[in-house]
């Protein structure tokens, strides 16, 4: 092998060299960063002594704001009534449903099994005293308490750790601190309190993992990230509004991407490995870990939950049967044919009924009826709910054989012998559903019989599985029509005794459609089918139970569209339009209404419009070629400040599009969110000053131009100029305390009022009790 040249072996060697000393101070740079940012925040723990002592006192402050009076009142107020009976139904085991995830809930029992309580009291009732109860009503109220007080500190440290002044800081928080509506939430047995904590520590988290933006992939900064997750699976697993968190972090996160993919950025051009480590961190951290989180909470909440309670009619037989105790397990009968059964609808609970009465030649909007025999849905047990199962065809040798998935049966009317069907002729109240009947027993054998034909189809079941009572929700399907029996609640007129509609659905599909035998009612108590022995508790697969809880939860939380006396909608929130009574006592004249803090809320809904003015007034000078900002200024006013308004926005403007009940409860998160951004504006506006015209000209001279560089006009000042901004701080802490103040016997439910004192607090459409 021939030896390469010299000069050659001179090239290779300084390229080598050159290499080496390149991937030194590559490290030898990246060791610097994380030095010099480590150094930076040794240093501010170091020299902000006052935030730290600002911090123990605010604490302290929302602690006693949060726990005075706590044992008042002394009975179930406002919405305990579900709440603390969830935490008894944990702590009894018994399945109950509810619309919200289970984190929330499963905090209140823990609480109740630290203090040796065993759920024996179920919160039926407002006004329900929890001293006649024996009830810990003190150690569950604690728990938001505590949650609400270092919520307040949570704000706090993120003014702070997004490096406001602690002025700016201590407006914002001051205005949480002094809340009426996060204080009465939050001294209450509600999920709120949870919500709002997680959602703040989750802002909290995300900022103190942007800072570590230069040192990715270190330990602090996979800790931070994490916590991040971890938090937002703690907000979500609380109520599922929870997910108007993640698109606040989502979306800085998002462009926090899109940064790094970029070629030009000022810190270094990523590869695209390198990007795609921090996008799949990204993932992991926000995405796959709080959803795993997620599931924890449901598996712990159906490991606890193994008793047949109060939810089990939400939930299809296959999973009530996984319950102990369970009315599946215990009393279901097989069915067959020439047995005489009740059916009841899912849903609404009435039977399947039917009178001599006649529907009406005319309806009220003038379409015509088969004046047909009715057959309606009535709440109550009757003789004319007996219907007798028949096969469609050889009754003499099939009687007494069980009936089967996917079998087509008639329904024979025992108290008039009539047989139902349904045909193509109009319901009263559905023009689009098909009117359902019943015919006498000689016409529907004869002329009639395809009409009266229906199959049985059971929720989830399998080919030929058998009919029982209870266990088995079917739909029955009209054969020559392919319509479903079903009903829903608007009563009929009088001519129907006002009993519920009974009419063949198109959709056959619609979960609705539901129903199921509750009983054989010719069926001798000492008879084979009833004396067998009870089977065993079944099983059934996690995420298969998971997947028709959530199903449930979502059609119910969207089915809460009633009217409620204290609904309200999302433009009166910001506002303060009006509250919520929560109790009231007559022989004492005390109240608690559920009110924010009117003068608080107006500051931070005003200066959420002057942030939007200043952003659009910024934008629009840029486009005539004047620069109002300076650079540091923008990039706070755009990043930390638009997070803020981002996260509001995110809390507040997805509601306008939900049909559900709403209340002023469900403002608090973006109401924080809200306070923040007052905090700061409030440094924005008092901490900065414009350039005098000396300065301007001074700027022009050294060759600089509005239509070229954009001469700032606006500059930071040192940090002797925060007069100004504690002088705002002092002005929103003396109007907001004051108000709190004065509202506080609202909040705190004492003391009493008189009809002057009452009718003074009725600022705007407050609902107050006592005011005459």
């Amino acid at each position: 092998m021939s030896t390469p040249p010299p000069e050659l072996r001179q090239r290779k060697a300084a390229s080598s060299k050159k290499k080496q000393n390149t991937e030194h101070h590559v490290v030898d740079s990246e060791n610097a960063v994380l030095a010099k940012v480590q150094q930076q925040l040794q240093a501010g723990k170091q020299s902000e002594w006052d935030y730290k002592l600002a911090l123990v006192i605010i604490t302290i402050g929302a602690f006693i704001t949060r726990f005075w009076g706590i044992s008042h009142p002394n009975q179930v107020v406002f919405d305990e009534v579900h709440f603390g009976k969830f935490a008894s139904y944990y702590l009894q085991r018994t399945y109950f449903f509810d619309v919200h995830p289970p984190f929330g809930k499963l905090l209140y029992a823990f609480t109740g099994w630290l203090v040796g309580y065993k759920g024996d009291f179920l919160f039926e009732n407002i006004g329900d005293s929890y001293i006649t109860n024996k009830v810990p009503y003190v150690a569950y109220r604690s728990l938001p308490a505590l949650q609400g007080a270092l919520t307040v500190s949570s704000v706090f440290w993120i003014m702070w750790e997004s490096g406001y002044s602690l002025p700016a800081t201590l407006a914002a928080t001051g205005i949480m601190l002094f809340d009426n509506a996060h204080i009465g939430q939050t001294r209450l047995i509600l999920l709120d309190a949870t919500l709002i904590l997680f959602m703040a520590l989750s802002l909290l988290c995300y900022v103190r993992f942007y800072k570590l933006r230069h040192i990715p992939f270190t330990r602090k900064w996979w800790k931070w990230l994490l916590l991040t997750g971890t938090c937002l699976s703690c907000v979500i697993s609380t109520k599922y509004v929870g997910v108007f968190s993640f698109v606040s972090i989502g979306v800085p996160v998002c462009f926090d991407l899109w940064e790094l993919l970029d070629v030009n950025r000022r810190r270094g051009t990523l590869s695209l490995p390198e990007f795609g480590r921090h996008f799949a961190a990204r993932v992991v951290g926000l995405i796959l870990i709080p959803f795993l989180l997620y599931l924890f909470w449901f598996q712990v909440h159906f490991t606890i939950l193994n008793r047949s309670g109060p939810g089990d009619d939400f939930m299809t037989p296959e999973f009530q049967q996984t319950l102990s105790d369970n009315v599946m397990n215990s009393a279901s009968v097989g069915i067959q044919y020439g047995d005489s059964i009740t059916m009841k609808h899912k849903e609404t609970k009435v039977f399947l009924h039917s009178h001599d009465e006649k529907y009406p030649l005319r309806y009220e909007d003038g379409r015509i009826s088969s004046q047909g025999q009715q057959v309606t849905g009535y709440p109550h047990n009757d003789t004319n709910n007996f219907w007798e199962i028949q096969p469609a065809s050889e009754y003499d040798t099939k009687r007494g054989s069980s009936v089967r998935n996917g079998d087509v049966v008639r329904l024979l009317h025992i108290g008039t012998q009539h047989v139902l069907l349904t045909h193509d002729v109009a319901s009263p109240y559905y023009p689009t559903n098909q009117e359902f009947t019943a015919v006498p027993l000689e016409v529907a054998n004869t002329e009639r019989f395809n009409d009266t034909l229906f199959e049985l189809k059971i929720e989830n079941g399998k080919p030929g599985q058998e009919f029982r009572t209870m266990a088995s929700h079917f739909k029955l399907v009209h054969v020559p029509t392919k319509v479903a029996m079903w009903t829903h609640t608007t009563p009929l007129p009088e001519w129907a005794f006002k009993q519920a509609e009974i009419n063949g659905n198109k959709n056959i599909l619609q979960s609705s459609n539901a129903w199921f035998v509750e009983a054989i009612t010719n069926l001798p108590a000492d008879n084979d089918r009833i004396s067998k022995e009870p089977r065993k508790v079944k099983t059934m697969p996690f995420l298969k139970k998971y997947l028709e809880l959530q199903r449930a939860m979502f059609f119910h939380n969207n089915a809460l569209t009633s009217s409620h006396p204290y609904a309200s909608v999302p433009i009166q929130w910001p506002f303060l339009l009006r509250g919520v009574s929560f109790w009231t006592e007559n022989d004492t004249r005390q109240q608690i209404y559920f009110l924010g803090n009117p003068i608080g809320w107006w500051i931070a809904s005003s200066l959420l419009a002057v942030f939007a003015g200043i952003v659009g007034a910024d934008q629009l000078a840029l486009r005539r070629g004047l620069d109002v900002l300076d650079e540091r200024t923008r990039r706070r006013l755009y990043n930390s400040t638009g997070f803020f308004f981002l996260t509001w926005a995110a809390h507040y403007f997805p509601f306008f599009i939900m049909g559900r009940q709403l209340f002023l409860h469900h403002y608090l998160p973006a109401h924080l969110a809200s306070a923040l951004v007052t905090g700061a504006l409030v440094e924005f506006i008092f901490n900065v000053e414009p350039l005098s015209p000396e300065d301007i000209n001074a700027n022009k001279k050294k060759g600089s131009t509005a239509a070229s560089t954009h001469t700032p006009i606006r500059q930071r000042l040192s940090n002797g100029s925060l007069l100004p901004a504690w002088a705002a701080t002092g002005v929103i802490w003396a109007a907001v305390v004051w108000c709190f103040w004065f509202f506080a016997p609202l909040t705190y439910g004492k003391p009493g009022l008189s009809v002057d004192q009452v009718l003074s607090r009725k600022w705007l459409g407050y609902d107050l009790h006592f005011a005459k």
